[in-house]
């Protein structure tokens, strides 16, 4: 089981899309364990995209994401980054796939709606960047069991 961070950026926000996306991923059986409704100060969002330092459009990240406040949940589940991914889908929102998050919400390049962490060690770094331990609450849904088979012990 992984826990990954998911950011709804602030198109999301202003768009009042929180409910229906937050659904796509209640639905495919994931776990809201963490959640918060923050403004991203420049120092965060700076230490969030560092990888990005350098880059053209590292500014317009940071000016993007502390423009308005932003929902950060950490989320979990049986792979979640890469179902995650899936359900995020292509960053271009005319790109990607209907049936994805900005497949059916994007039309933009750079309004994508939605950050989600590209690997565990990235979940791991970004999820301690938002949260603090004492902020998450891992729990057992009665209806996991229909959700991931662990009859054999482990999750499959």
């Amino acid at each position: 089981m992984q826990t990954t961070l998911i950011i709804l950026k602030p198109d999301a926000i202003q768009r009042g899309l929180i409910g229906r996306i937050i659904s796509r991923f209640e639905d495919k059986g994931l776990i809201v364990i963490g959640a918060k409704f923050m403004r991203v100060t420049r120092e965060l969002a700076e230490e969030h995209y560092a990888e990005h330092k350098g880059k053209g459009f590292y500014g317009d990240l940071v000016n993007f994401i502390t423009s308005t406040p932003v929902l950060v949940m950490a989320i979990h589940g049986k792979e979640a980054v890469a179902v995650c991914r899936k359900l995020i889908g292509k960053t271009v929102g005319y790109e990607a796939d209907p049936g994805t998050i900005r497949g059916d919400f994007g039309s933009s390049k750079s309004f994508n709606l939605i950050h989600g962490s590209d690997s565990e060690s990235s979940a791991e770094r970004e999820l301690n960047l938002f949260f603090q331990e004492a902020e998450l609450c891992p729990y057992d849904r009665v209806i996991a069991q229909w959700v991931v088979d662990t009859s054999s012990g482990e999750a499959e």
